[in-house]
């Protein structure tokens, strides 16, 4: 966000800052946040590229469309294991995840 729209939003009396501040996340908490949205993102932008279907998608690693939306959301309730196969199961190398992980580290607050 600018400076300018920062400074407007506090002159309003709006309180801004990172999630990981309003939220009061411990390091660990907001990594686990980082890591997940960078896998999720790889996720959609592989399956995508490879023109899957969610369903497509959930076939191929043995779970359901429903499934697949939310951990393209990133959303808590999918485990890292079940998201690293969907991305495992799209071609994803441990390098390429490696990579999307090192980028996240930009956003981390």
């Amino acid at each position: 966000m600018k400076q300018s729209k920062i400074d407007r939003l506090r002159a309003a009396g709006w309180k801004v800052g990172t999630p990981r501040e309003l939220l009061a996340l411990s390091d660990e908490e907001s990594n686990l946040i980082e890591v997940k949205l960078a896998i999720a993102e790889l996720i959609y932008a592989r399956r995508r590229r490879a023109r899957l279907t969610q369903n497509e998608l959930a076939e191929r690693i043995g779970s359901s469309q429903s499934r697949v939306a939310k951990m393209e959301s990133g959303s808590a309730s999918v485990s890292l294991e079940l998201m690293l196969r969907a991305a495992f199961g799209l071609g994803v190398s441990i390098p390429e995840l490696g990579k999307a992980l090192t980028v996240t580290s930009r956003h981390a607050g």
